[in-house]
């Protein structure tokens, strides 16, 4: 696979079937992280018709049924990587000893068992009859006896003496003590590095208050995901999370310039994902990827770039887009038995666009044109959203007449597409720069916000979930684009904006 060629990826759906359309020894590095073996409610996080269909599948029996219904997709993880990558699965207390002998020993094969990684978190216990549960079992598993690792990566700031004296923990899992000063006031100090490798990640849980919170209960925190991906993957390589959940890989992987693929049957999974990379991106520089919903946008396909339309439809009707523009007799690709294709990104298609398509098929291969004539083959195709009733009666003539086919393709006859669910917000003063905002859409599933919308930086959340649609802020003196976004249970979004001048108290 080349460079230029992968674009990264953000797919909803089962990941047993996506995984089967990756193909063989393509990925670098997976880190996986199923719903652990608990049969708790609390497993349905997001809770849309995705992730309740998953939870059902994976407990229609015990353990054995949940051990099978992984296995099948950590053999599939094992054919995509790469021989010289690795994976790193994240479990728990409930089956990890499973999982390591029923699943990844026979798999990978105990030989390529690299190490268990232990990320003890910091969490309240209340039992005085048990020790803590407080950490969980990463298993790192190489596919090979050559794998990718970058030493520097997990040397920590850990040491036995320096832990006693530094005992706080920021959000990255560094550690630090408060010096109290002469004058009252204090200063935080971090502890030095001291070099030494450690295979228990001592990082805390995404706390409450946390600026990368977003309302996921299992979020994984950013560092733990950064520890894993520095150490295991080189900038460039491709990274696959198979069970996206908070997107907390994809966000780390697209910050350290790592191409990725995420996949999740969850649609809140998927889009809060693709909300927090569009959080997170550079306006100026935006790392390009695709979103891979059931169904597509229709106002996004229709405001889409012209080229970019053209080249994306073809290839999902099967033909190859040309990579020029111009002096194409306006052909915009072919089948693979070059047969010519062109887009209409319009409705209504008129007889004229016939007459010059069938013109323009003659002179570009009129040898092919005759070859597909005489075997009753289509001689062109022509894409377009819908078609006129002058264009329908004269290729209904061009066929019975001359027995010449030119196939009209629909665009949702390719790929399914819909409307996104209608949205409506408001404004309301409370008192002096207090604003309460409140948004309706029929059939939304969740809203996010953006409270100072740029209109060239594009979407970028101060909120991403927020299920009831209202919220309240206030603002410094100033002149505010307020746009918020509400998305449906088929993952498709829709935007309004309002604007507010905060004066001066």
């Amino acid at each position: 696979m080349k460079s230029e060629e992968f674009v990264n990826k953000l797919i909803l759906g089962d990941n047993l079937e996506k995984l089967k359309e990756i193909g063989d020894k393509s990925i670098d590095l997976i880190y996986a992280d199923p719903p652990f073996f608990s049969n708790r409610n609390y497993e349905v996080i997001w809770g849309d018709e995705g992730e309740v269909r998953s939870f059902q599948d994976r407990w229609a029996g015990g353990m054995q049924h949940y051990i099978l219904w992984l296995k099948e997709r950590v053999m599939e993880m094992h054919r995509v990587l790469k021989d010289t990558g690795s994976i790193f699965l994240h479990c728990d207390w409930h089956a990890n000893a499973n999982i390591r002998v029923d699943i990844l020993d026979k798999v990978f094969l105990s030989k390529n068992f690299r190490n268990e990684i232990i990320w003890k978190y910091f969490k309240p216990h209340s039992s005085n009859t048990n020790f803590p549960k407080d950490y969980d079992t990463i298993f790192f598993y190489s596919k090979s006896n050559k794998w990718t690792f970058n030493y520097d990566k997990i040397l920590t700031e850990y040491d036995g003496k320096a832990v006693q004296r530094y005992d706080k923990t920021d959000e990255e899992g560094k550690k630090y003590k408060i010096y109290n000063n002469k004058d009252g006031t204090t200063r935080i100090s971090y502890m030095k590095e001291s070099g030494k490798p450690t295979s228990i990640f001592e990082i805390p849980f995404v706390q409450g208050t946390s600026k990368e919170r977003i309302g996921y209960p299992t979020q994984k925190p950013e560092a733990l995901l950064k520890r894993i991906i520095e150490c295991a993957s080189n900038e460039g390589d491709i990274i696959l999370d198979p069970f996206v959940g908070g997107g907390t890989t994809i966000a780390v992987a697209d910050k350290l310039n790592r191409r990725w693929i995420g996949i999740d049957q969850s649609v809140m999974a998927v889009k809060v994902t693709d909300l927090r990379l569009k959080k997170q991106q550079d306006p100026l520089f935006p790392k390009p990827y695709e979103l891979h919903l059931r169904v597509h946008n229709f106002e996004f396909l229709r405001n889409q770039n012209a080229f970019e339309f053209e080249k994306w439809i073809i290839e999902q009707f099967g033909g190859i887009a040309n990579q020029k523009q111009r002096n194409d007799l306006g052909l915009d690709g072919k089948m693979p038995d070059n047969t010519p294709i062109q887009v209409k990104r319009s409705d209504n298609i008129g007889r004229n666009v016939i007459d010059n398509f069938l013109s323009a098929v003659q002179r570009n291969d009129e040898q092919l044109f005759e070859k597909n004539k005489a075997e009753g083959k289509p001689v062109g195709y022509i894409i377009a959203f819908s078609f006129g009733k002058g264009a329908i009666e004269e290729a209904a003539r061009l066929r019975n007449k001359k027995h010449i086919i030119i196939e009209l393709k629909k665009v949702n006859e390719i790929v399914p597409y819909g409307q996104g669910p209608k949205v409506s917000l408001t404004a309301n003063e409370v008192d002096a720069a207090n604003f309460e905002f409140e948004a309706y859409a029929e059939d939304a599933m969740f809203f996010s916000w953006d409270f100072n919308h740029n209109e060239k930086e594009g979407f970028k959340p101060d909120i991403l979930i927020d299920k009831e649609g209202k919220q309240v802020r206030k603002f410094d003196p100033g002149k505010y684009q307020i746009a918020v976004e509400a998305v449906d249970k088929q993952g498709l979004d829709s935007t309004d904006k309002i604007k507010i001048n905060v004066e001066d108290i």
